[in-house]
């Protein structure tokens, strides 16, 4: 059983990045499933590709679903916090 850890999603995801720009110019916005460096499957959306891979006998956590927008927002999220009205 190959096991896919903590340590293989960060580097799928850094493979990902380093090719970022050629997957936007080559597909466009599309939803990247990847397991390994390896691309499992270029889809139009993420419940797509979750149910593509799981389809296919990848549960849950043994691949990355990772979107591409050709700018960082489909790589980053911003938390906003505000004060408590107690503070």
């Amino acid at each position: 059983m190959v096991i896919y850890s903590e340590e293989n999603r960060w580097s799928d995801f850094d493979w990902f990045l380093g090719k970022y720009d050629f997957f936007y110019q080559k597909y466009g916005h599309k939803f990247f499933a990847i397991r390994h460096k390896t691309i499992l499957g270029i889809y139009d959306n993420f419940d797509n590709a979750l149910a593509d891979n799981i389809s296919k006998g990848f549960p849950v956590g043994t691949f990355i679903v990772q979107e591409c927008t050709g700018d960082e927002s489909g790589y980053t999220c911003l938390l906003y916090t505000s004060p408590s009205p107690r503070d």
